[in-house]
């Protein structure tokens, strides 16, 4: 379940570290009871990092290990029988 804490909390840094650690996904921070921000510790960032994924769509690319939509389409229906 998310981690919701309110912006005022923040100025107890150890704990929020704490938090950011204890936890293995991203905390939100609220605003007058709006959501505000998001923050994690580095690994959970690393760890759910996009870079990471462009990067091996990246190499799908180079690879050309890639395929025309149309085509995927096709071999879908066919698949399907649609």
């Amino acid at each position: 379940m998310p981690q919701i804490v309110p912006i005022r909390d923040l100025k107890n840094t150890a704990n929020i570290s704490a938090l950011c650690h204890e936890s293995n996904e991203p905390i939100f921070i609220t605003k007058n009871g709006y959501g505000d921000m998001v923050i994690m510790s580095m690994e959970t960032f690393e760890r759910n990092s996009f870079f990471d994924r462009l990067y091996a769509a990246e190499q799908d690319v180079q690879e050309d290990r890639v395929t025309d939509v149309d085509d995927a389409v096709a071999e879908l229906k066919y698949k399907y029988g649609l």
